[in-house]
This record gives C-alpha cells, sequence and structure tokens, in this order.
C-alpha cells in the first residue's frame, strides 16, 4: 500500500501518519494482493474544523471521502467509514454481476427436462360486458396477438366468442345454441 499524506495549513505528524496507516488496514483486507494507492490530504478549515480527504485506487477503481471535524482523528475515522462502505458496496455488486453470469452459463446437460400436459397452466379473469359483434370484432382487432374475445351480446343477451380465422382477414363468431 503507497500511502501519501499531504498537510495544508496543518502538519501531518509521526502521529497522525501513524493513525492514518493503522485506520487503513481496515481498507486494506479488500485488496489482498492487490496494489493500492493512497492519498490523504488533511487541511485547516477557519479555526474550528479540520478536513481530512482520502482518495483509495485499486483494481483501477477510485474511492473518495472527505469530511469535516472539529478533531482530525475523528475525520480520518468518519472517512475510512465511508470508504470502507463503498468497497464493500462496489464488491457485493461485483460478485452479484459475477454470480448472475455464472448461472446464465451453467450447462444444464444431464438434467431432465418436465413436460406438464393436460393441465391449465394460464388462467385469464376479466369483465364480459354487454357489446355489438361489431364492437367485438374492433375490440379483437385492438388486442395485438389475441385470437378470441369473449363477449356478452347486446342483442341475444347470451355470451358468445368472436376470433380469427388462421391466415385470413376473416372473423369467426361462436354462439350458444339455447
Amino acid at each position: 500500500m503507497n500511502i501519501t499524506i499531504t498537510g495544508k495549513e496543518l502538519k501531518a505528524t509521526d502521529a497522525i501518519k501513524n493513525y492514518v496507516e493503522k485506520k487503513l488496514a481496515r481498507i486494506e483486507k479488500y485488496f489482498i494482493n492487490d496494489e493500492i494507492e493512497v492519498a490523504v490530504t488533511i487541511k485547516k478549515e477557519n479555526t474550528t474544523s479540520q478536513i481530512a480527504e482520502i482518495y483509495v485506487t485499486a483494481k483501477g477503481t477510485s474511492y473518495k471521502a472527505v469530511t469535516e471535524d472539529k478533531d482530525l482523528y475523528a475525520s480520518i475515522d468518519k472517512d475510512i467509514d465511508i470508504l470502507e462502505g463503498q468497497i464493500r458496496k462496489a464488491k457485493a455488486k461485483r460478485e452479484k454481476m459475477q454470480k448472475d453470469s455464472s448461472i446464465k452459463q451453467m450447462n444444464f446437460n444431464g438434467v431432465e427436462e418436465v413436460k406438464i400436459e393436460d393441465e391449465i397452466i394460464k388462467s385469464i379473469v376479466y369483465d364480459l360486458k354487454p357489446i355489438s359483434v361489431e364492437d367485438a370484432k374492433i375490440k379483437l382487432k385492438e388486442k395485438k396477438g389475441n385470437i378470441f374475445y369473449t363477449f356478452v351480446n347486446v342483442d341475444t343477451g347470451k355470451v358468445n366468442v368472436i376470433f380469427k380465422i388462421k391466415d385470413s382477414n376473416n372473423f369467426g363468431l361462436v354462439e350458444p345454441e339455447n
């Protein structure tokens, strides 16, 4: 881990350097055997605020945290917490993407496919409204992909089904006998 500490209007003492190195060990555990570049900037703003900025670059990804506090050590602690959260989130996202892609590439040889036959596998419920045969024909044309439309015939008061005749622009009508 390469750590660069820069102080602006504030001296980076050995105590601060040691504290930063100790706290960065929490970050280092996420990048075992990887080169990590860390740039820390500490500065004093007005008379009460001290700001710690930490930039971490590892595996081509950058993470950044900037916090302000009365106490520089508290600001460094907050930055480490923020960075650790960012790194954990990125790691979880990366693992999820790898898991999803590996599931898509799984080979299902030897897995027996089960076919379901003679079962109702889909059920559609809709409201039957009294309309004319011509209106039912228009409704069926509007519903792309459907091959039939069930309705209550306004003239007879009975349930009818209008359907498209295969390979033509014609329609068929199913009416009850009684």
